[in-house]
């Protein structure tokens, strides 16, 4: 059970690879892993982005991290959890967060999963300023719902 924030770019599958070799003892526990990465996009809003600076509240974000986690918990069934989170610059392609939860069975690690991920989103204290093409700055003022915008 962890919950990382990092400043380096970081390989998520590494990153997951190394967190389930310390698992030993719940080898044999658990029939599903369910695995969210996100992805620095190289466009947001019809802008072409070369970079983001991902800036948090230490101390402050890791306790919301680990309330959300809470709270997950009060709800599934999870035998394990992994949470890396970029902070600092990020670029295009370059992971920005890997959520990991074990469990016995996929419907405890699907819904927990994006419950964690949809409440990260949405609770705890980021804030991305993107650096566009252009050279124009600007803070990210709102989360998109997930989904992609359908037209037509």
């Amino acid at each position: 059970m962890d919950i990382r924030l990092c400043e380096a770019p970081f390989d998520p599958w590494q990153s997951l690879q190394e967190h389930q070799i310390k698992q030993k003892p719940l080898q044999g526990k658990y029939g599903a892993t369910s695995v969210f990465v996100g992805t620095m996009r190289d466009f947001n809003q019809g802008d072409d982005v070369r970079r983001m600076y991902l800036d948090h509240y230490p101390g402050m974000t890791e306790k919301q991290l680990q309330k959300i986690v809470d709270q997950t918990q009060a709800q599934w069934r999870l035998l394990d959890y992994l949470i890396i989170h970029r902070v600092g610059e990020v670029r295009p392609n370059e992971a920005l967060v890997l959520v990991a939860v074990w469990s016995t069975h996929r419907g405890d690690a699907f819904d927990a999963s994006r419950f964690i991920m949809e409440n990260l989103k949405s609770q705890a204290p980021f804030w991305k300023k993107e650096i566009l093409a252009s050279g124009q700055q600007r803070w990210v003022e709102k989360n998109t719902d997930g989904y992609q915008v359908h037209h037509g």
